[in-house]
């Protein structure tokens, strides 16, 4: 089974693609993990990679293409993967179905979680994390016992950059003017498939699942 999965920022896109994981068994491809690991590891397009970023650049759609390749040719994603976050742009998916047309790779499903922006502003900002242990918490789904105070370690709850209002607006704007459009680019195809992306993880879940099996 080889899958893709899209969805704005917050859809819970990494949670289900590591559900869909275990369950399946295939692997969990997220290009920011097979990144580092190409650089760590030094391989060819790692050391592209590297590049860039040692001149603070983002890396080019061309390398990133360069690494998914090389991670889909490891004998483990032979029984399948699931493509986390990727693509995010127009040019990304048609280098990506470019690359995948070469390797004689099919995309089994492609799946869209859709979410309303003001049920995603309630589910993001609500989240706030222990400064000492990291413990995460959410004031309406997994409040702590004491307002502030982690439930573990007693230690101060604080809420993350990427949690604030503001910030999550940026990344919600930038992901409707360019990965939006992929909505229409994979319905042209006849691959997409839409689900909501209201309520809890495991009721997301079954959702996907009922629909890939």
């Amino acid at each position: 089974m080889r899958l893709i999965l899209l969805g704005p920022p917050g859809a819970g896109k990494g949670t289900q693609a590591k559900l869909l994981a275990e369950k399946f068994n295939i692997q969990q491809i997220s290009t920011g993990d097979i990144l580092r690991q190409a650089v760590k590891n030094k391989t060819k397009m790692g050391l592209k990679a590297k590049s860039y970023m040692d001149q603070g650049k983002l890396v080019s759609d061309n390398v990133v293409i360069g690494i998914i390749k090389d991670r889909l040719d490891n004998a483990d994603c032979s029984k399948g993967f699931i493509l986390d976050g990727f693509p995010r742009t127009i040019q990304q998916a048609e280098s990506l179905s470019q690359a995948l047309k070469q390797m004689e790779i099919d995309i089994d499903y492609l799946i869209d979680i859709e979410i309303d922006f003001n049920y995603l502003i309630q589910r993001l900002t609500g989240r706030w994390t222990c400064r000492e242990c990291g413990e995460g918490y959410h004031k309406m789904s997994n409040p702590p016992k004491k307002k502030g105070v982690c439930d573990k370690c007693d230690g101060e709850l604080y809420q993350r950059d990427d949690d604030k209002e503001e910030t999550i607006q940026k990344r919600f704007e930038v992901y409707r003017k360019e990965t939006e459009p992929l909505k229409d680019y994979y319905q042209k195809n006849g691959k997409l498939n839409a689900i909501k992306g209201d309520g809890g993880i495991q009721e997301i879940f079954s959702r996907i699942t009922n629909l890939i099996t």
